[in-house]
């Protein structure tokens, strides 16, 4: 699994990971949470589908809803926490949004295309280790004790695991 918060490059990382060790590659917002247009998926719903994803013998999956640690962490073998600063974090989800400005992201649902971040999700980003990472290591010891987290902390960090993958950078 590979966790953190939106903009710090996690989906990035994700895809070049499963590229490289040719895993399947599942986005928590394009698979289970976003339906096109931006419409949330039902939580049941969404829940009811991720038993069978991790039931596979291979997967990485990108995704930070703790909601649904208790389905997925149990399953990893490890997890991968991108934990960046909050700038970079907020200058990744500008570069994004430049980039993907008209289109949909190859890791969002169909037909969920590249918004202007309102004052809600820059806020999520700003108070995202002070509000959600205390829950996040609070549900990691509840449902994978053993499960060995990876942070990394920077754009650096994440370029140093993948040369020790092998994996081109």
């Amino acid at each position: 699994m590979v966790i953190g918060c939106s903009g710090g490059g996690k989906s990035t990382l994700s895809r070049r990971i499963c590229d490289y060790l040719d895993l399947p590659y599942v986005s928590m917002d394009r698979e289970f949470y976003w339906l096109p247009g931006w419409v949330k998926r039902d939580k049941a719903e969404e829940r009811a589908l991720i038993p069978e994803t991790v039931a596979r013998d291979r997967w990485l999956m990108d995704g930070s809803g703790s909601s649904t640690f208790d389905l997925r962490v149990p399953r990893a073998q490890m997890v991968l926490w991108v934990r960046i600063s909050r700038w970079r974090c907020l200058l990744g989800v500008a570069r994004r949004g430049f980039r993907y400005r008209g289109k949909t992201r190859p890791d969002m649902a169909p037909g969920c295309v590249e918004q202007i971040p309102d004052r809600e999700f820059l806020s999520y980003i700003w108070h995202f280790e002070k509000r959600f990472a205390p829950h996040l290591v609070a549900q990691l010891q509840r449902h994978g004790p053993d499960i060995p987290v990876l942070q990394l902390k920077s754009h650096a960090e994440m370029h140093c695991l993948l040369d020790l993958l092998g994996a081109p950078t």
